[in-house]
């Protein structure tokens, strides 16, 4: 309990110093626990990453802990390993709501933020297209302001929209169970690592 409560003032402190801080270390499911899906397979460590197997329809990874609500920056590395839909959306808070960074969804391929103005990523001005490949390790990074949110893929930026004055929420249904910050994946087996946090 002692070592816990280090750890997190550590990486209070790293935030507050705007340092990038790890969020899992490569080798346990410390801080992480599997979503509550209906379907939701075991969470495995495989390789240096979480592995998220494809549930019926989803299956996911959550960090209860997480407390930033704006001014900060995600980044990660993911892989589709098999199926051919979203394979690490990214639940994360916006002040005092919650939205979702799909990655490859709507059959493998659209990217966006889901929901803004009740508007799903795949009919919102955030919808974008990249092209996935099963077995690649992907780079992705969002930043988080009251103002703006804004997300890369690699260097290439796939969302930056003003949200002042606009109603951010969640896709209905089970998403929410992988709030506040959570790995989501759909008929798809996906594999998470250097998941890493910073403020502005």
């Amino acid at each position: 309990m002692v070592r816990l409560a280090v750890l997190l003032l550590a990486a209070c402190s790293a935030f507050a110093q705007g340092t990038w801080t790890p969020l899992f270390d490569g080798k346990s499911l410390s801080g992480w626990r599997a979503a509550a899906f209906k379907s939701q397979p075991a969470l495995k460590v495989e390789a240096g990453a979480i592995l998220i197997e494809a549930g019926a329809p989803l299956s996911g990874a959550v960090r209860p802990d997480f407390k930033l609500k704006a001014d900060y920056e995600i980044r990660w590395e993911a892989m589709r390993k098999s199926g051919g839909d979203f394979f690490s959306s990214l639940t994360f808070p916006v002040e005092d709501s919650f939205v979702t960074f799909v990655t490859g969804g709507w059959g493998g391929d659209i990217t966006g933020i889901s929901s803004i103005d009740g508007w799903d990523a795949s009919d919102n001005e955030t919808r974008n297209y990249f092209t996935f490949e099963t077995g690649k390790w992907y780079s992705f990074r969002i930043q988080v302001t009251a103002a703006k949110l804004q997300a890369w893929i690699g260097d290439q930026s796939v969302v930056d929209v003003n949200i002042t004055g606009r109603t951010l929420s969640l896709r209905p249904g089970d998403t929410k169970l992988t709030t506040p910050f959570g790995f989501m994946t759909y008929n798809t087996t996906g594999a998470i690592r250097k998941v890493e946090v910073r403020t502005l």
